[in-house]
């Protein structure tokens, strides 16, 4: 796998030390709220069992599935629910947990479908964020780390569901996914 990799953008150790500031950020700011965090599967699975670790604040998680990539490196912007959630969000702070932000086609989807569910905040936390890649109007709240217009996998991204499992944030060569 690792050969299939151009370079390591961002280490494991950065990811962990990431994860435990921005858990500290968000206990502070939802102090005292109704917190709900909504994990986007599959990608975010590493990111928000790490995040979550960190959040000194009693909360509730859930899970969506959607998609816009269909197998392919680039969003189709055709968003497809795979997964709604299992509770209700009715008058909840929602916070969005995202392994990357990329057009930002899905997560303002996503946005929508949650406040027409009735939460009283929505915010996004991502790990990356890929703001050259953007392609309607999205800033995510809580960012752990801008990265370049590159195809990035491991911590939980992939390529064609393959990479997830790496510990760290690499590029792919790009012959690997031209082939």
């Amino acid at each position: 796998m690792h050969s299939d990799l151009k370079k390591i953008l961002i280490s494991q150790k950065d990811i962990e030390e990431k994860c435990k500031e921005l858990g500290n950020i968000i206990s502070l700011d939802y102090k005292d709220k109704n917190l709900v965090v909504i994990g986007l599967l599959k990608g975010c699975v590493p990111f928000i069992s790490d995040l979550v670790k960190h959040i000194s604040i009693p909360l509730r998680m859930d899970y969506m599935s959607v998609s816009s990539y269909h197998g392919g490196t680039a969003s189709t912007g055709h968003v497809r629910v795979n997964k709604d959630l299992d509770s209700s969000v009715n008058g909840c702070d929602v916070l969005i947990a995202e392994d990357i932000v990329d057009t930002g086609k899905t997560l303002k989807k996503v946005i929508e479908m949650l406040s027409v569910k009735g939460a009283k905040s929505i915010k996004v936390v991502t790990l990356l964020d890929k703001p050259e890649g953007r392609v309607v109007e999205l800033v995510p709240d809580y960012v752990g780390f801008e990265i370049p217009k590159e195809f990035v996998v491991g911590y939980g991204l992939d390529y064609n569901e393959y990479y997830r499992n790496i510990p760290y944030i690499g590029v792919l060569k790009e012959e690997v996914y031209t082939k």
